[in-house]
């Protein structure tokens, strides 16, 4: 046994914990990930477009007649998307859009739902614990604005683009990541107890920074998807035999070509990809020596989710980035970060052992 060692402790019942709770945030989190699917689904059939209006409450219901789904049709003939790309498109190809954008927006008024009335449950029943209320507030606040990100992101698409922005896109997309690791430790600490937060201890630094660097190659791979970068250069190590594509710049200057050039922006994910390879790699080396049996399993897993993640995501470029291989690299995404943050989480619940218990043990 190493001179040191970490154990997390694992109670059942410590103050401020709730299992009824714990398991809400389970299916809060499930459906935070079911959103991020249904929504990347519905940026790769361009689908995002279809509904150029923002009603909240009345939306839900969609059009019931052939007069109600011919002005839907016409509100969409107004926008460049229609007019340039999809002129004369018919009502059938029309409601295939229709419906996944609505059902991504159904899925965000379902989860609101099944946010707040357990959350108001919880409160008024007292068993929210006092020091997880102002987090719970906070994310149902985020809840909220993250719609309106969601509107400000399909409004930037409705006036001069045929598509919508990827920096809006990317915000989208980071939101809810954000949104899905706060419940993630939240849901957590309602099952295990409160984090000590050991910001001293270089296990937790490196899991968090590693769970960090997990969230930006996701927020690299929303402007790929937002240009449609990984539909070019369909070739692996090399971009068509070389190591740095020569219209990098595509002819803007280096500030703007770093997230408005679809060869950069494809560059940049590719390499950070492999910097996380290696970060992670570090990491898991790391967690195996700390000698805790936890953090050792956490070592196998997340290399097993990081490398398979990769192998797909190399898959999907030299395929063209089909819909369903980018929905299968998306989904990859999300467990990896899970994963991340899990690891993250158990991190900050270590707990140091005197050198002479570790070594009677």
């Amino acid at each position: 046994m190493p001179a040191t060692a970490l154990s997390i402790p694992r109670p059942y019942s410590e103050p401020g914990t709730d299992r009824a709770m714990f398991w809400w945030l389970v299916i809060i989190a499930a459906f935070v990930c079911a959103m991020i699917v249904v929504g990347g689904a519905t940026r790769l059939t361009d689908s995002g477009l279809s509904i150029t209006d923002w009603r909240p409450v009345t939306g839900a219901i969609p059009p019931l007649t052939q007069e109600g789904w011919e002005r839907e049709l016409e509100r969409y003939r107004q926008i460049p998307q229609y007019q340039e790309i999809n002129r004369g498109m018919s009502m059938s190809d029309f409601q295939f859009i229709y419906w996944w954008e609505w059902g991504h927006r159904q899925l965000g008024r379902t989860l609101g739902l099944v946010y707040f009335l357990p959350f108001v449950f919880f409160l008024w029943t007292g068993r929210a614990p006092r020091r997880l209320r102002p987090r719970l507030w906070v994310l149902f606040a985020l809840g909220g604005l993250q719609g309106a990100i969601g509107w400000w992101m399909v409004s930037s698409g409705l006036t001069e683009r045929v598509d919508v922005s990827q920096y809006r896109l990317a915000t989208h997309l980071s939101m809810a990541f954000v949104i899905l690791g706060l419940t993630l430790w939240t849901a957590l600490e309602l099952r295990y107890g409160q984090t000590r937060l050991l910001v001293r201890s270089p296990l937790f630094k490196w899991s968090a920074v590693f769970w960090a660097a997990v969230l930006f190659q996701i927020v690299l791979g929303a402007f790929v998807a937002g240009l449609n970068a990984g539909m070019i250069y369909t070739t692996w190590p090399g971009f068509n035999g070389q190591l740095w594509p020569e219209d990098y710049l595509s002819g803007l200057p280096l500030w703007q070509a770093l997230f408005e050039s679809r060869p950069a922006v494809q560059l940049q994910h590719r390499w950070a990809a492999y910097a996380l390879a290696a970060g992670g790699v570090a990491l898991a080396l790391l967690w195996r020596r700390s000698g805790d049996v936890i953090m050792g399993r956490f070592a196998i897993v997340m290399l097993a989710v990081l490398f398979a993640q990769i192998v797909l995501g190399i898959i999907t470029l030299i395929n063209a980035a089909p819909l369903g291989l980018s929905l299968a690299h998306q989904a990859g995404a999300m467990v990896l970060f899970l994963v991340a943050g899990a690891a993250a989480w158990a991190s900050a619940r270590a707990v140091e052992q005197p050198a002479g218990r570790v070594a009677a043990s």
